[in-house]
């Protein structure tokens, strides 16, 4: 348990040291679209699970933009209570956060009003991966409970290049990702 902490520890700050090093031209233009194969991959009418970027997560507005304005239903993660299993709310405005409102856990979430989706797809945030598709997030698992819970979805990661590792402490409960999106590249094959 203590490696995880630690790596999540080290990776935070490395993400950090590389995203504040970005000019702010930069990092307004990076990832503001999903690169062709993935935009192929998933198919007008399906629904995008996405998360609200803070800090220096890989950014995601973007993304949620272009999916929207091509046919694809966008979703946030939405928490009832800091106990309750994570579900995803539709976000209907990505060019703002009118709607949206401070999760039990302080992130930006859909309001109770938004309507209940099941992504068919959902691009999810990470602390560090590999080229493989292992990924390290946070440490709560709530991604990982909820892709157990739904194994029909497509689980895709999003980050900065800088957050590649050689290999992560892998647990059986532990989703592996079908591909990871960064500024530069593509890891992994979509079909």
């Amino acid at each position: 348990m203590n490696e995880k902490h630690d790596l999540r520890a080290r990776l935070r700050e490395v993400r950090k040291g590389h995203v504040t090093g970005l000019p702010a031209a930069t990092r307004a233009l990076v990832l503001m679209r999903p690169p062709a194969v993935l935009a192929r991959a998933i198919p007008e009418g399906a629904t995008v699970g996405l998360y609200h970027a803070v800090g220096a997560e890989a950014p995601t507005r973007g993304f949620a933009r272009w999916f929207q304005e091509n046919g694809r239903k966008v979703a946030l993660p939405w928490f009832a209570t800091r106990e309750a299993g994570m579900a995803f709310r539709e976000w209907r405005d990505p060019w703002n956060d009118d709607g949206l409102v401070p999760g039990p856990f302080a992130m930006p979430q859909p309001g109770d009003d938004a309507g209940a989706l099941v992504p068919d797809w959902v691009i999810v945030p990470l602390l560090g991966f590999t080229a493989a598709g292992d990924r390290l997030g946070q440490g709560a698992g709530h991604y990982d409970r909820w892709l157990a819970a739904h194994p029909g979805a497509r689980a895709v990661g999003l980050a900065w290049d800088c957050q590649l590792v050689e290999t992560l402490p892998v647990e059986p409960h532990d989703r592996p990702l079908e591909a990871v999106v960064t500024p530069t590249r593509l890891y992994g094959e979509l079909a």
